[in-house]
């Protein structure tokens, strides 16, 4: 990432710009189609403002990036670059600072697409990169997924 770009936990005046973006993306994620979805997910979003467990990540103003995470879950929820800001290290500086956030013995769970899955080619290489390992399949949103296990226990 270079010096346009800024990383930071979310702040509620990010909100308008962080669903403007997921409006570009939202046909690659179930659960994004209707505005009745759109509407419950900025709920969500405001929630983890509100926790400090949403990371954005802005070029100049405008959110690129954006990735929410659970303590409690143990997980990463989404994470989601804007298409014209991909393959500029946005996705792995935001999944950098959400390990830092975490004890280092703490075993950390993602869901993505299945392999086969065209959705899945870019997050399944670099949820790998980061040491996650392929585990069940499961669905989210009545859609095939597969969970992913980062595993952090201290020998």
């Amino acid at each position: 990432m270079n010096k346009e770009y800024s990383i930071q936990f979310a702040q509620v005046q990010d909100i308008d710009s962080w669903i403007k973006m997921i409006q570009i993306v939202r046909d690659n994620f179930p659960g994004l189609q209707t505005s009745e979805q759109i509407e419950s997910y900025r709920q969500t979003v405001i929630k983890n403002i509100n926790r400090e467990t949403s990371i954005c990540v802005k070029y100049f103003s405008e959110v690129v990036g954006v990735l929410i995470f659970s303590y409690n879950s143990k997980c990463l929820s989404c994470i989601v670059v804007h298409p014209e800001h991909r393959r500029k290290g946005i996705a792995s500086a935001m999944i950098k600072k959400m390990l830092e956030l975490f004890p280092d013995d703490i075993d950390i769970t993602v869901t993505t697409y299945r392999e086969g899955d065209t959705k899945g080619i870019a997050p399944r290489p670099l949820y790998k990169k980061f040491g996650f390992i392929e585990d069940e399949l499961v669905e989210e949103f009545n859609y095939p997924h597969q969970k992913f296990i980062l595993s952090r226990k201290l020998k």
